[in-house]
């Protein structure tokens, strides 16, 4: 099978893409699959945590997988990142620093991830100041979506992630995405709601919503976030299932997708021109921010 892959970008156009590109794959197997890059003139490299999920979801049924006629620039930022170590490149140094690595965690690996997002993400200099008190939320914000992903997804092929820093366009972007059984099915599942795939999103970012059980809390992580990138005036995008959903500086946008990603991911955008301090109200309103 040859497929040929278009520009990619952190946008409703670009998960388009990826989501085709696994509809058209998901029943492959014992398969070649040549993806013929000619015409991915462009590559947001945060994008490499969706890119990569997919991909290893082809390589588990055992495909054969064969990246083709990348251009040069593209080539160029997916070794500096790890990315096409995977599939027979070498990895490049990172000169400017502006990578966070591409990794694959299992979902044994919460350690790794903990301190893979401490080192590339959280203390990166282009992060807006923050509290301490709001650093370790944001932290364990940010973890909380490895969480879901182990706890909720049932994932067993595991958690990517990737991110980027873009001076040109002064935002950073973080991305995790897990393969999993989607938020629609886990809300579904475990609470018996029947929403849509774009609407079981936003239900998950609202306040306390969870699926978790008994007295292990949840729910808060997306909240938090949420808030940040609306003061922060960042972007935070969630695809799972069909659905997409997106906080941008205009309000919330949803869409159904023409298919369907094999799993969730989230990307964090961060508006790295904000100049502002940020910390929490207060130790008795943890999950607001001022």
């Amino acid at each position: 099978m040859r497929i040929s892959l278009p520009k990619i970008e952190h946008s409703l156009t670009g998960f388009e893409a990826l989501v085709q590109l696994h509809e058209m794959t998901k029943d492959c197997l014992f398969d070649e699959v040549q993806i013929d890059m000619k015409q991915a003139t462009w590559f947001d490299a945060d994008m490499c945590a969706a890119f990569g999920a997919i991909l290893y979801h082809i390589g588990d049924r055992l495909n054969s997988i064969h990246l083709t006629s990348i251009p040069r620039n593209v080539e160029k930022i997916l070794s500096k990142n790890g990315f096409l170590s995977h599939y027979g490149r070498e990895q490049i140094p990172d000169t400017w620093g502006t990578t966070i690595p591409y990794r694959r965690f299992a979902a044994k690996d919460d350690r790794y991830f903990a301190a893979y997002v401490e080192e590339e993400f959280v203390r990166r200099s282009e992060m807006p100041k923050m509290s301490s008190g709001l650093v370790k939320k944001f932290r364990e914000s940010v973890f909380e979506i490895f969480s879901n992903a182990v706890i909720h997804s049932q994932t067993r092929l595991g958690i990517f992630s990737c991110g980027q820093y873009f001076p040109n366009r002064n935002t950073l972007d973080f991305s995790v995405a897990d393969l999993g059984i989607g938020i629609r099915k886990n809300v579904q599942d475990n609470l018996g709601l029947d929403l849509s795939a774009e609407d079981a999103i936003e239900w998950a970012t609202q306040g306390t919503n969870t699926t978790k059980r008994g007295r292990i809390p949840g729910g808060l992580g997306l909240k938090l976030l949420s808030e940040f990138i609306q003061l922060n005036g960042g972007q935070l995008q969630i695809v799972s299932d069909t659905g997409y959903w997106s906080l941008e500086k205009d309000g919330v946008r949803k869409k159904l997708l023409k298919g369907a990603f094999p799993g969730t991911l989230v990307n964090i955008e961060i508006n790295t021109s904000d100049v502002r301090s940020y910390f929490l109200k207060s130790a008795l309103s943890e999950t607001d921010i001022f």
